[in-house]
Formats: structure tokens, sequence, C-alpha cells
């Protein structure tokens, strides 16, 4: 959205709009911090196994 639009939106508008944005990024760092603590717990599990023999 530009600028200009904004300027043509009502308050009321506006303020749903960033309410919106904000439960989406809330979402988001969620959401990463979801996939960054399965990426350390991976990490951490090949890490304590033992090597295989050949």
């Amino acid at each position: 959205m530009k600028q200009a639009e904004l300027g043509l939106i009502g308050d009321a508008e506006l303020v749903e709009e960033l309410s919106m944005l904000t439960t989406q990024a809330a979402r988001m760092r969620a959401r990463m911090a979801d996939i960054m603590a399965e990426l350390e717990r991976r990490r951490c599990t090949r890490t304590a196994q033992p090597k295989a023999r050949h």
C-alpha cells in the first residue's frame, strides 16, 4: 500500500490493518522460533548419536 493510499483510509481501517499485521508478525515470529527449536533438536540428536561403524 502506497503512502497516498493511506491518506484515503479512515482511522478505524488503519487501526484494523495495523492490528492484522501485528498479529501476522507475531505468528511469523512464533513459527520461526518453532523452526529454530526443531533444527536445534535435530542438531543435538545427530551429535548425540554414536557414529556407525562400517
